[in-house]
């Protein structure tokens, strides 16, 4: 049976939202690999995987990843550059360095049950947290995160950016979460901003709150204005002899410790980049063709010209004059991870054959 619709106000509103959700989450949940049981390590991997990862790019990953470490034990012992290419394609690749310390925590302290216990853990923040708490160990700890700003701020009629509501819409859901459904009602809120109150055209005649929704539209939240992105110059060198490519790892900035190509955050001249090669006595270095590519991060975007250089019969003097290593290309597409602000230049390398090129 429906609720009543309610008159008193904000609070009746909210208590209104477990009987209004959770048959509707019963019959409309998606089918996600994470939701086949409640595993706190599980709910842990698949909570950081989402934090900025869309829903269908995390589901692959997640399946192999778990089939590959499937307890926090495995996870703490993983060698990085295998925790790494488990990882890559996901972005963000302090997410799988915080896990791992976090799988460390777990062996050797427990797995935390409560939502403040659990925010001690490297990376877990208030939603992180409030997630699972409430999924794997049914605590009444909310977990708002876009999806549920949006939901509830459409909802309530909250006309204010998401940074003012997250923290308001916390402490308000806590009291109203129904005992033996905490997971239940978590996964509701957010599932409802992932495939109906979506951020613009809202299904709204299929949203089991539209009879009490004050919005009925895509208006709220209000939107928030964001800080321009800085763009750089990149120059990428990718060095290759025969069937090997030359990787180094990032020492500081973006993408500090992964591999990577050969790169400066500035616009490298031909006639300079040709006289590195003859000081650093590899003269007889052939540069090739060159590729330009933008890549984007959250704060930063590199315009990057990419240029080929064969350097067969030299690859010493340019090892040790650009600090980087010779791997087999076969190697780095199976075993080494490659950001994606790299690895779409490895289609570039003359040594790769069509296929593999398309599959970059």
């Amino acid at each position: 049976m429906e609720p009543p619709i309610y008159e008193n106000g904000r609070t009746a509103a909210l208590q209104a939202l477990p009987a209004l959700l959770l048959p509707w989450y019963g019959k409309n949940k998606r089918d996600l690999p994470w939701r086949e049981n409640t595993d706190p390590y599980r709910v842990l991997v698949s909570e950081l995987m989402l934090q900025q990862t869309r829903v269908e790019a995390a589901r692959a990953h997640y399946v192999r990843f778990v089939r590959e470490l499937p307890d926090a034990a495995a996870l703490a012992d993983c060698p990085e550059d295998k925790l790494f290419k488990l990882w890559e394609g996901l972005g963000y690749y302090s997410r799988a360095r915080n896990l791992q310390k976090a799988a460390r925590a777990i062996c050797e302290n427990g797995f935390p049950e409560t939502a403040q216990a659990l925010k001690r853990l490297p990376g877990v923040g208030d939603y992180t947290a409030g997630a699972v708490a409430s999924i794997a160990f049914e605590q009444p700890a909310p977990a708002v995160d876009g999806n549920v700003v949006r939901v509830l701020s459409r909802y309530l009629g909250d006309a204010l950016p998401a940074a003012q509501l997250r923290k308001r819409y916390a402490a308000e859901l806590a009291p109203v979460y129904p005992a033996g459904r905490c997971g239940d009602f978590t996964q509701s809120l957010m599932e409802l901003g992932a495939t109906v109150c979506l951020p613009s055209s809202p299904l709204c005649l299929a949203c089991p709150l539209l009879a009490r929704c004050q919005t009925k539209s895509d208006a709220l939240p209000l939107p928030e204005k964001k800080a321009e992105r800085r763009h750089t110059n990149v120059t990428m060198l990718l060095f290759y002899a025969e069937d090997r490519i030359a990787l180094c790892r990032r020492k500081s900035g973006v993408l500090a410790g992964m591999y990577g190509f050969y790169t400066e955050e500035r616009a490298l001249r031909a006639d300079e980049l040709a006289a590195r090669l003859q000081e650093a006595g590899a003269g007889g270095a052939a540069i090739g063709r060159h590729a330009a590519h933008r890549h984007v991060f959250s704060h930063i975007e590199w315009e990057i010209d990419a240029c080929l250089i064969d350097c067969a019969g030299c690859e010493e003097a340019v090892a040790a004059a650009f600090g980087v290593a010779f791997y087999p290309i076969a190697e780095v597409r199976q075993a080494l991870s490659l950001p994606s602000a790299y690895r779409w230049a490895l289609r570039l390398f003359p040594q790769q054959t069509g296929a593999e090129r398309r599959a970059e």
